[in-house]
């Protein structure tokens, strides 16, 4: 007779079958696949309010494989799979994305090893209604001898007093908002919207915010596009609205230790380290203040209506994205006209 080996039975949650728990995650991650769907798991309460309704984005991490960013529902997902049809601006096409309203689907997208989450600022199709304005504030990359630990909270904190310029802007135009880490060195800044305002001036507002933003200390922060023209300064990016994304709330990150996007009161902004909010520690930072505690909810100011002033000015200024492509296509034809390379 051969040998008979034992095989495990498969793991299985809500429905869904949970496969090859205790591989790495990824790199650097000092997590596997069992702490990925165990944080999401232990976290979908929280995450799931954020996700809802939404199309989504996530980004995959496959054994072997770099991670990558999928819209489209791969045609091997369940029947049961919750989707939207909508538009895809950087490809300029239709998408059928998925929608995770529920704990079987969130640990669906786990198994898939989906570690990132990025959903739309609309709720379903209706990318004419944005539910929120938003302001992503990037610091510069640190210097290639000085890319270490120390390096990350540097940058996170020259990002924080970017913040703090962003919010004196929302707070003389009458609006509150809200602040959370983007699970890497960057900030995210939040504003609830009512549903009144139309997607176009959405957009106007953010351009509006970050121009004025940037006049309070300009040696600071930028609004300039193009990489090489910020001078080491944080871009304050106000392109997170129509069809873009930004990554939500409690969502883990493709980072070292795998952190978390995480919340933050305004008052603690500037003397945090967004590497103490990880999968494995997320849950333990949360369970002083009980099972039904969600800071994002109670940070997040009630929705509001869009300042007209804002609106107004941000009509005048250029879409960065448009100015961008204008600008490189002038200077490339200078550099010909130059006999540069």
């Amino acid at each position: 007779m051969g040998e008979t080996r034992c095989v495990p039975p498969a793991e299985t949650r809500e429905g869904v079958s949970l496969s090859n728990l205790d591989t790495p995650l990824f790199d650097g991650a000092d997590a596997t696949k069992r702490d990925l769907v165990d944080y999401l798991d232990a976290m979908s309460g929280r995450i799931l309010p954020v996700l809802a309704g939404r199309a989504l984005s996530v980004v995959r991490v496959l054994r072997g494989q770099a991670p990558f960013m999928q819209k489209n529902v791969p045609r091997y997902a369940p029947d049961w799979l919750p989707t939207v049809p909508a538009w895809a601006q950087s490809s300029q096409r239709q998408v059928r994305y998925p929608v995770c309203d529920d704990r079987r689907t969130l640990l669906w997208l786990a198994n898939q090893r989906a570690v990132e989450y990025h959903p739309q600022l609309f709720r379903g199709d209706a990318w004419d209604a944005p539910t929120s304005l938003v302001l992503d504030l990037d610091p510069p990359e640190p210097d290639a001898a000085d890319d270490g630990a120390g390096a990350v909270l540097h940058a996170f904190r020259t990002a924080a007093r970017a913040a703090l310029l962003v919010r004196e802007v929302l707070d003389a135009a009458g609006m509150a908002s809200a602040v959370k880490t983007s699970g890497a060195k960057g900030v995210h800044v939040v504003v609830p919207l009512d549903g009144t305002a139309r997607g176009e001036d959405v957009m106007a507002a953010t351009r509006a915010v970050a121009a004025r933003a940037e006049r309070l200390d300009p040696a600071l922060a930028t609004t300039a596009y193009i990489k090489a023209d910020r001078g080491g300064k944080v871009f304050l990016d106000a392109t997170r609205s129509g069809g873009a994304t930004i990554v939500a709330t409690w969502s883990p990150r493709v980072r070292p230790g795998t952190t978390v996007s995480f919340p933050l009161p305004w008052a603690d902004l500037l003397d945090a380290d967004p590497r103490d909010a990880t999968v494995r520690t997320v849950p333990g930072l949360l369970a002083a203040a009980g099972p039904d505690a969600d800071p994002w909810r109670d940070l997040l100011p009630a929705p509001q209506t869009l300042d007209p002033g804002l609106v107004e000015e941000g009509r005048t200024i250029p879409v960065a994205r448009v100015a961008a492509m204008h600008e490189g296509k002038r200077r490339a034809k200078a550099r010909r006209e130059a006999g540069e390379p």
